[in-house]
């Protein structure tokens, strides 16, 4: 199929794409850029079309992926990433947001009280992972072994976990 054959084809088939975009936009404006974008897709990749296929199929699956690509990248940047250490999303899930400031002091005041429980061997490296030591640097200056360190911090975060299993899930 030659260059001009392939225009009219598309443009014959242009006009039932138009339908479909709104279906799929929900606004006239960007149906009308979907349809624009789709036709200078398939003009352009007009060598991966096979003759004698199903030409409005093959606009209609261009469409498509056109408009899922770009509902994914509108949503991808809409959303909001904290940069801390664990990349979590800041707006998840209502139920982890405090209501007041009573509350949260409530909560903090717990924490520290299980902190305060925790056994000394265990609350030390705990308390210095958390303002930011490394594990080798809590080995030195506690002079002993990293394997150590490891688990007592893991054994002070199992400990903390069972005492405030009531803000748990």
């Amino acid at each position: 199929m030659t260059a001009l054959e392939f225009s009219n084809h598309i443009q014959l088939a242009a006009g039932s794409l138009k339908p479909v975009a709104m279906n799929l936009t929900r606004n006239a404006d960007d149906a009308k850029d979907l349809v624009q974008e789709t036709l200078l897709k398939a003009l352009s990749n007009r060598e991966k079309f096979n003759a004698g296929t199903n030409l409005k199929a093959w606009l209609y699956t261009i469409m498509r992926n056109t408009f899922i690509n770009n509902y994914n990248k509108i949503t991808k940047r809409s959303s909001h990433i904290d940069s801390t250490e664990y990349l979590q999303y800041l707006n998840t899930d209502d139920s982890f947001v405090t209501v007041n400031k009573g509350t949260a002091a409530f909560v903090m005041s717990d924490i520290k009280a299980a902190i305060a429980k925790l056994n000394e061997e265990h609350r030390r490296p705990f308390l210095m992972y958390y303002i930011g030591y490394k594990y080798l640097e809590i080995a030195e200056k506690l002079n002993i072994p990293i394997g150590t360190v490891k688990n007592r911090i893991h054994i002070a975060r199992k400990e903390l976990k069972a005492m405030l299993q009531v803000y748990g899930d």
